[in-house]
């Protein structure tokens, strides 16, 4: 994150109304982190704040409190508040990770890590249908979104129905290639979802460190009756988020 310290703007000003201070100043803020800081930059001190707006101590840090609780700012310890990542927010769907980042504006781009044909795991084997000890497509990709890590992708691919696909250009949809050129239209999953901490190379590779609370996905995707994915993915919790509606 940026050492330097944004300097708070003039222009804004509390005024004497019955909102609250607090609540002016969480706007005023609000507006300055989305609208002229970067993600990741620094906020003023509270001292900058204090002074350039007339207000107490309480009414900063109360603004800054809820913003930091509305996941708009992050506090690090011993450097200050910052400007929180963006989150992708993803309803619970079918979706290749392309299209979903296109879907909301977001430019994918992706990392080839390994692409290769190899021995499967024998859960792979399992999820895939193939005999164990037999060999599957394994690709292991790191996925951008506006150039910044959002997931890690390590997939295996039936080495039948999706025979070939070691001859594309891999930093595109697999899934849209899976449909045009294999005639593979992944259309099912099953998936699961949960919580837990990077491992050491996953961290890396997101910029979180070893440990750092992440999403867990591991899917078994299908065209109509055919296994042709197993994959699991890991993404960072604090730019990616699910939601879902759940109905009686």
């Amino acid at each position: 994150m940026p050492a330097s310290q944004t300097d708070a703007p003039s222009l804004a000003q509390i005024a004497n109304t019955s909102v609250p201070k607090h609540e002016q100043l969480r706007s005023i803020i609000l507006k300055l982190a989305k609208e002229e800081l970067e993600p990741g930059a620094r906020l003023p001190s509270e001292r900058t704040l204090m002074d350039a707006y007339g207000v107490s101590r309480i009414t900063v840090r109360a603004a800054i409190g809820r913003l930091v609780t509305e996941g708009h700012l992050v506090r690090v310890p011993g450097k200050g508040t910052f400007v929180a990542d963006a989150t992708i927010q993803s309803t619970l769907h079918l979706a290749s990770f392309t299209q979903e980042m296109e879907a909301r504006g977001l430019k994918a781009s992706t990392v080839v890590l390994t692409a290769e044909r190899t021995t499967a795991p024998e859960d792979t084997a399992d999820a895939l249908g193939i005999a164990r000890g037999g060999e599957a497509i394994h690709l292991r990709r790191l996925r951008l979104a506006d150039g910044r890590p959002v997931s890690v992708d390590d997939a295996w691919y039936h080495p039948v129905h999706a025979d070939g696909l070691l001859g594309i250009d891999l930093t595109g949809s697999v899934y849209k290639a899976l449909a045009s050129e294999f005639g593979h239209q992944i259309d099912r999953a099953r998936q699961t979802v949960r919580a837990e901490g990077a491992p050491a190379d996953i961290g890396v590779l997101l910029g979180t460190g070893t440990g750092a609370p992440v999403m867990f996905f591991d899917r078994t995707s299908f065209s109509g009756e055919l296994p042709i994915e197993h994959a699991r993915s890991w993404y960072r919790s604090d730019r990616y988020a699910l939601s879902m509606e759940v109905r009686l």
